[in-house]
């Protein structure tokens, strides 16, 4: 579910095709050319009753435009090798989420794999929150943490683990070279457990007395940091 005119927006111009669009009251006439785009890509169209949407959606005020598209799961085959993959374990908040997809996005990062036991990839605060990157950049759900890594690993990434304490500051390891960037739960982080399937780990130094970030805030920053690196190397935008 893609709720809003932003969101719907934002997966037609990343070449996403809806199923269906649904329209609050004045909405037909309000966002015509947003609702001609959606048709174009084979969307019915259905305009409510008032009080409808309102049961439909997950928001208290929830906007006049919704719009329903096919879920097409994603695999690591569906992953190019190589730049820097962003994978998030046991992730709580669908904010949090959506707002990683999003980063990862603008960072250029290769994808965003989501494993262990997180918010559900398609909850509409996710897609919600990612702005339309859910289209424009490969998110695959993975099951097990362990497995998930290990996989990662036999494919030739190297695993390094975002932490809050101890590591390699993030600007001292190289970020974008097949380079698998791992952040955990909100509360927890990353487990003991996952050490073994990691090939190292990294932090971003803080001033004091903070002690550590948000966990959407870090990984924005260490993605940009690889889009950085890859520029200094000439190998990205």
């Amino acid at each position: 579910m893609l709720e809003g005119p932003r969101v719907v927006a934002g997966a037609l111009d990343r070449g996403g095709r809806l199923d269906a669009i649904y329209l609050g009251s004045g909405a037909m006439r309000a966002f015509a050319p947003l609702v001609q785009r959606a048709v174009a890509t084979g969307a019915r169209v259905a305009e409510l009753k008032e009080g409808v949407l309102e049961k439909l959606g997950t928001t208290r005020t929830p906007q006049p435009v919704l719009g329903v598209a096919s879920i097409t799961p994603r695999s690591l085959d569906d992953v190019v090798p190589g730049g820097t993959l962003l994978v998030t374990v046991d992730l709580g908040d669908p904010g949090n989420l959506g707002t990683i997809i999003r980063s990862a996005e603008a960072a250029g990062m290769t994808g965003v794999l989501a494993c262990g036991n997180s918010v559900d990839l398609y909850n509409p605060k996710v897609v919600r929150s990612s702005a339309g990157a859910m289209f424009g950049t490969t998110v695959v759900e993975q099951g097990e943490p362990m497995a998930a890594l290990e996989e990662l690993g036999r494919r030739g990434w190297r695993r390094l683990g975002a932490i809050a304490h101890g590591g390699a500051p993030y600007d001292e390891v190289n970020l974008f070279d097949a380079c698998a960037l791992v952040v955990g739960n909100e509360a927890r982080g990353l487990g003991s457990e996952l050490d073994a399937c990691l090939d190292g780990s990294v932090n971003i130094p803080l001033h004091p007395p903070a002690e550590s970030l948000n966990v959407a805030m870090a990984a924005t920053v260490v993605c940009f940091e690889a889009a950085r690196q890859r520029r200094v190397a000439g190998v990205g935008p």
